[in-house]
């Protein structure tokens, strides 16, 4: 953005901050546009315009108080006056240690400096005293205190300070100052917090010091009993403290502590009100930064924070903090409210509430509609969720209403009570097209009417307005029916439901069964029997038109699946030919959804429909030929995703949602909870079922309006971003879209280098706004790729195929170099990559890897096996993905062959959370050490990681700080030959627990090679027949064989 836009956007900004000065939108984008044009001036006034209306982070706070010291005589009186008030203001938005530690550091300068005068200035006064800047300190080690993991660092300041203040105190003053940092020392021990022991022995050391040494062993025993109750309250949290770093801090993270603490049979004052505490500073900063949902952690983390004080029967000291810095939160304003109406009742504000300068309910209510961020002001403006507005409103009307009934309410209390729901009603209509299904303050207001005023006629009155705005849901006609019925508007009722009965209402079986029930207590036989006809006649209207909606629904499936199947089978009966592993796909491409892998020995599902397209008489696949895609399972195309389910949806629900013949039988259902919904995955036994299903999108369950789509519509495959990405760096950056389901990562277990995954969203819409980070350019030259992972015109994935493009070539003379094998190789097609495998010193081993861009190409280079170069015969066969990573390493350096030198260097990792995946465990892992591959155990919720040396695995073992995944405490410990203890109740894996490749297929024996002797110290094991794999007992191997020739 150039200068003169910047400055266009500035005046754009400032207009509508004008009128929306409490938006944290306006303001971030504000202070964005100033730091553009380098103005620091301009920076600074947009700073201070932010933290003026609304509670800011430390990242806004910093610069001003920099700004405002800088700008202040601190030499002075009024100076540090200054400053301190600006510290004041910043510390009673949020706790920030970074500010804390500042204001610390202020006041010791300060005390230093002053004191140090000869003549302090008259108008001084206490200021910067010895006694005045012991209670500031002291009120900010307080105020840092609630995060246990680091409030050591605040501590630790003050302490040194009051030493220092004891060495400089006279004979007189020093056993004053000794009590007083005893009695510092004892408090600190009882608060639970990291470094207790080095708190105890700082004890210790203070008590040596300073106490008579008769007195040391009781003064230690007494100070131990003291503490014990603090160190066992921080080691139940310790594990929490450690997944919280370990999550970065994340708002989910947060959550989850605040919720289990929350949990607890006595729950922990002083543990809970710190870590909303730091919950809320870490919403802020992640609100101002962009991260989509922080403003509703915020809001809710507020809201957790002000009910649990009231449930522990304190005064709350909470009010002007929470709404300002949730100026938007109905639910914050609403307790405000109601604990300004308990003060009214009470006859008087409690001491030590701050409540702004008494203020009453009606200047509360007022004040929270004045940030305007209750009202929408245009239909271009963002909507506004009903829920914020309505418990405002409610908490409001009802102060009133509650007031009328106790008889202490005004003249005037009957029409405000009527004007404030009646305003709040219209903001509700007016802030989103759904407005509040629930009518909730269309239902105060009606009962209020029909009660305390007595005034039915305008009850009647607000549901039919209630219906003309909500014409098509059935929930506000059966209310306006009700409401006639109540107040003896039977014919009216009556008319009411014969007009609407073939209405195209959302739901119209329960007007019908409203309708029912009326013609029964209040209607005639023949009332009731024309009823009766009416909504049969209804009924089948609705079938019909249902029918005919469902029919077009599957006719428009149907065609995108036929014209997906065309392309398939396009795509099917095309060779594979040009395709390159790195080609960058096209947008329109699609790529293959992983929504479930094939089902292997340690527990995946296998695909039941895998077949080759074409095979040999025997059964083997020709070695020579075009290739062909093979046809992989169809579970993608049999799956839909099911969404916005209500919570108590169950899969008999479910089942009668799909029971149509049309839809076919349901082959598996997989519930999965998120924060704020319950989605589900359906698989049908047949893909033809799914055109049918698709039209149940829209349909309700539990009077719930749900959604129905394929699950690849969803979901996004995603690839080329910058390689220090993780699954957090990738939920950050596509959260901002939608809610996302899941990511899926690839397993590295016998390819390192696989850099993608997948990105699944709960609905389409999220998945096609994403496509927006298709190309842009996360790192310089590096442009992310983003596309709809559709099963039917997928790319090949780049390692699908990998070992049907790479050849081995063994039995090099150490004089051939890539050169040489390249000008043999390429004339049979577009080589990739060679790798000539070489030692640690850099000689050749005799073997190499060829990739080639095309598996046609890699099959007819089989024929230069036995090809002479350099005088020696060189082998040609295809790679086995598992046999070239034990061929990376040549000779195990040990001397103990490869399994064992494998072994030295693994590490058994046990306690996984289920269903954990090899990718995330990899990218945990690689954070602490530097991991080859990791193997996951399904069934026994363990894994064995090879590291990359024996070293690496010591330090994975020895490690002392907890490594935490999902919650769980992973544990490890040496990988054992053969079957783990833990095992015994299940057989051991195919490959002993290690990742032993799998036997290579017989290769054409080349070169002038020796047979490699065992490493020393190593006896050569006798064949057992119980060593033998099952179904192969008796059978004789190719050493047998050689034995025999031999």
């Amino acid at each position: 953005m150039d200068e003169s836009a910047a400055l266009d956007a500035l005046a754009d900004t400032l207009t509508k901050l004008s009128t929306n000065s409490y938006s944290v939108d306006l303001h971030v984008q504000h202070i964005r546009l100033t730091k553009s044009l380098e103005d620091k001036e301009q920076l600074l006034v947009a700073l201070e315009m932010a933290a003026n209306y609304i509670a800011t982070p430390d990242d806004i706070w910093l610069p001003l108080i920099h700004a405002r010291t800088a700008a202040s005589d601190i030499n002075t009186a009024e100076g540090a006056v200054e400053v301190l008030d600006i510290y004041s203001k910043a510390e009673s938005d949020y706790m920030s240690f970074t500010i804390l530690q500042k204001h610390l550091e202020f006041l010791v300068d300060r005390h230093e400096y002053f004191s140090g005068l000869e003549v302090e200035p008259d108008n001084l006064g206490e200021l910067f005293s010895d006694e005045w800047t012991r209670e500031a300190m002291a009120s900010l080690v307080s105020n840092g205190a609630g995060d246990i993991s680091q409030s050591q660092v605040l501590w630790d300041q003050y302490l040194n300070w009051e030493l220092e203040i004891l060495e400089k105190a006279s004979k007189d003053e020093k056993p004053l100052s000794v009590n007083l940092i005893e009695e510092i020392l004892l408090a600190r021990l009882q608060q639970p917090h990291a470094n207790n022991q080095d708190t105890y022995q700082s004890y210790s050391s203070f008590t040596t010091a300073h106490k008579p040494a008769d007195e040391y062993e009781s003064l230690l025993i007494s100070a131990s009993k003291l503490r014990s109750r603090a160190v066992r309250a921080y080691e139940k949290r310790e594990t929490s403290e450690a997944a919280l770093t370990a999550a970065g801090h994340s708002l989910d993270a947060y959550a989850t502590y605040i919720a289990a603490e929350r949990r607890r049979k006595d729950p922990d004052y002083f543990i809970l009100c710190g870590l909303y505490e730091r919950a809320l500073a870490e919403a802020s900063r992640r609100q101002f930064a962009g991260e989509v949902g922080a403003e509703r952690a915020l809001h809710m983390f507020w809201v957790g924070y002000i009910d649990f004080v009231n449930l522990q029967g304190q005064t709350v000291h909470l009010w002007r903090r929470a709404t300002r810095s949730a100026p938007g939160s109905g639910e914050v304003w609403a307790r405000y409210i109601r604990f300004l109406e308990r003060e009214q009742e009470f006859g008087a504000r409690k001491d030590g509430t701050d409540a702004d300068d008494n203020e009453d309910i009606e200047a509360a209510y007022t004040r929270a509609l004045s940030t305007n961020l209750f009202a929408r002001g245009g239909k271009s403006d963002p909507e506004i969720e009903a829920d914020q507005i309505v418990p405002l409103v409610l908490a409001c009307a009802g102060a009133e209403k509650r007031a009328i009934e106790g008889g202490r309410a005004g003249e005037d209390a009957l029409t405000t009570l009527i004007k404030v729901v009646e305003d709040g009603i219209a903001m509700v209509r007016q802030a989103s097209s759904t407005g509040d299904p629930r009518f909730r303050l269309e239902k105060f207001l009606s009962e209020f009417y029909l009660s305390l005023a007595d005034v039915p006629d305008a009850a009647v009155q607000l549901w039919a307005s209630t219906a003309s705005h909500y014409r098509s849901s059935w929930a506000a006609w059966v209310a306006y029916t009700d409401v006639l019925i109540r107040t003896d508007h039977h014919d009216l009722a009556r008319k009411t439901f014969q007009d609407m009965s073939t209405k195209n209402l959302d739901y119209p079986e329960a007007l019908w069964d409203g309708w029912h029930n009326f013609e029964h207590a209040h209607g005639s036989l023949s009332s009731l029997e024309e009823a009766l006809n009416k909504m049969t006649q209804a009924r089948t209207q609705l079938e019909t038109r249902r029918a005919r909606e469902a029919e077009k629904a599957y006719a428009a499936a149907a065609a995108q699946y036929a014209e997906q199947q065309a392309a398939s089978a396009s795509a099917i009966s095309v060779p594979m030919t040009g395709v390159t592993q790195d080609s960058a796909p096209v947008v329109g491409e699609a790529m293959d959804v992983d929504i479930s892998a094939a089902t292997d020995r340690k527990g995946k599902r296998k695909a039941e429909e895998e077949r080759p397209v074409s095979e040999t008489a025997g059964g083997k696949k020709p070695r020579f030929g075009k290739s062909f895609i093979t046809v992989i399972s169809d579970r993608e195309n049999c799956t839909v995703f099911v969404a916005d389910l209500p919570s108590e949806t169950t899969e008999v629900d479910l089942k009668a949602l799909f029971k149509d013949a049309s839809c076919g039988d349901v082959r598996d259902i997989k519930f999965t909870h998120m924060p704020e919904t319950l989605v589900a995955t359906v698989e049908f036994h047949d893909r033809d079922s799914v055109p049918a299903a698709l039209t149940k999108d829209k349909k309700r369950i539990h009077e719930t309006e749900i959604s129905v789509h394929l699950a690849w519509r969803s979901t996004m495959y995603v690839t080329n971003f910058p390689e220090k990405f993780d699954d957090a760096s990738i939920r950050d950056l596509f959260g901002q879209y939608g809610l996302i389901f899941d990511v899926r990562w690839p397993s590295k277990k016998f390819k390192a280098t696989r850099r993608f995954c997948y990105v699944q969203y709960t609905s389409p819409a999220s998945a096609e706004r994403a496509l927006e980070l298709h190309g842009r350019e996360l790192e310089p030259d590096r442009a992310i790729s983003v596309l709809i992972s559709n099963p039917e015109r997928k790319k090949e994935r780049t390692d699908a195929d990998a070992n049907e493009r790479e050849l081995y070539i063994a039995g090099l003379s150490k004089f051939a170099t890539k050169e040489d094998l390249r000008k043999v190789f390429e004339t049979y097609g577009p080589i990739k990559d060679i790798r000539l495998a070489e030692d640690k010193s850099g000689q050749p081993k005799g073997f190499a890897f060829i990739d080639f861009e095309s598996e046609t190409d890699a099959r007819a280079a089989l024929a230069a096996n036995n090809y002479e170069l350099k005088n020696r015969r060189i082998a040609v066969t295809f790679t086995d993905a598992r046999v070239r990573a034990k061929n990376k390493e040549g000779t195990a350096e040990t001397g103990l062959g490869h399994r064992a030198d494998a072994r030295n260097r693994s590490v058994r990792v046990r306690n996984l959370p289920a269903g954990t995946q090899e990718g995330l465990l990899h990218q945990l892992l690689e954070k602490h050490s530097l991991v080859r591959r990791t193997e996951i155990f399904t069934a026994l919720n363990e894994a064995v990681v090879e590291l990359e040396n024996p070293a690496e695995a010591g330090k994975l073992l020895l490690r002392t700080e907890p490594i935490i995944l999902n919650g769980n405490v992973l544990q490890f410990s040496e990988e054992q030959p053969g079957p783990s203890r833990s095992q015994s109740t299940a057989p051991p894996p195919a490959t002993g627990g290690m990742f032993v490749p799998r036997t290579a297929g017989s290769r054409p024996r080349a070169g002038l090679g020796r047979a490699r002797k065992p490493g020393l110290g190593v006896t050569q094991a006798t064949p057992s027949s119980d060593a033998q794999p099952l179904g192969q007992k008796g059978k004789k191997g190719q050493d047998d064989f050689r034995k025999m020739l031999g």
